[in-house]
């Protein structure tokens, strides 16, 4: 077996960050791949494609895609039932590359264009407004985000979740000095 690293097999993942690989992302799964952890077919968004590339850069024999983890298919998108959206917002934060634009209380859409097909979007819905159409069926042509493209922007993505973290962490932090100030 060839030893390889994680960076080297990260690249030739989707970066769709669905989870259905069982881990938090691709780069988790890469790093699964790397330690053992993990077989090298348990992406079904990258489906028989992706394994034979991951089967050729680490020497090993290539997989059928595992079915607990999915089932190859076409590249799909979200679409948000506009009537039926009550703009509860819960589809906002699963989505791993800020595809879905809207506000509370607002009608969200989905960013075609970025969309990476991930599905994290739909179960969080409690209107079930959220549907998952193949990228073929939709009247307007959109590019296929390339990898590279959807890495970016979950990076982007984590970025702004960490900000978010550490400004609310910050903003509690100085409530408690203000309050123990005011109580001595």
């Amino acid at each position: 077996m060839i030893r390889v690293a994680p960076e080297a097999i990260d690249a030739l993942l989707p970066q769709t960050q669905c989870t259905r690989c069982g881990y938090a992302g691709c780069r988790p799964y890469a790093d699964a791949i790397v330690s053992g952890e993990a077989q090298i077919n348990q992406c079904p968004p990258g489906g028989a494609e992706t394994i034979g590339a991951l089967a050729k850069l680490l020497g090993r024999m290539p997989l059928a895609l595992n079915p607990v983890n999915g089932v190859e298919g076409p590249l799909t998108v979200a679409q948000i039932d506009e009537d039926r959206c009550i703009g509860c917002a819960k589809c906002l934060p699963p989505c791993p590359v800020d595809a879905i634009v809207g506000a509370r209380k607002q009608m969200h859409t989905v960013l075609v264009e970025a969309c990476t097909g991930c599905e994290l979007c739909v179960a969080p819905c409690p209107v079930d407004c959220i549907v998952m159409v193949p990228r073929s069926s939709l009247t307007s042509t959109f590019a296929v985000p390339g990898s590279h493209v959807n890495r970016e922007r979950f990076d982007a993505h984590n970025q702004r979740a960490a900000s978010r973290a550490r400004a609310q962490s910050d903003l509690l932090s100085a409530h408690k000095k203000a309050a123990l100030a005011a109580a001595t």
